[in-house]
């Protein structure tokens, strides 16, 4: 990857979930633009914050889609993560958003 640019796979729980009630929503169920938890995979040399490994949160319809290896991937910048979600254990233990 260059520059700014992070490498992203989408995580594989995108599919049917479950509401707080109990009930299942299939994943072809319509609704409001949602954001998506994803995999790093690449990061470039000018990117800060986010290392390979972490789980980050973004808009998957912004993104660029490539196939590598025939596996869909994202392509973004840094600055379209909303968050990161990993464990630093530098700081205490737990997951941090």
């Amino acid at each position: 990857m260059l520059h700014d640019r992070v490498l992203v796979r989408l995580s594989s729980d995108e599919g049917e979930r479950r509401s707080s009630g109990g009930i299942v929503i299939p994943a072809t169920a319509q609704v409001a633009r949602r954001l998506a938890w994803g995999d790093v995979l690449g990061v470039g040399s000018n990117v800060r914050n986010v290392k390979v490994s972490d789980r980050v949160l973004f808009n998957p319809e912004d993104q660029l889609e490539v196939e590598v290896q025939g596996e869909a991937l994202l392509v973004m910048r840094e600055r379209d993560i909303h968050a990161v979600a990993t464990e630093r254990t530098e700081h205490g233990t737990g997951l941090y958003l």
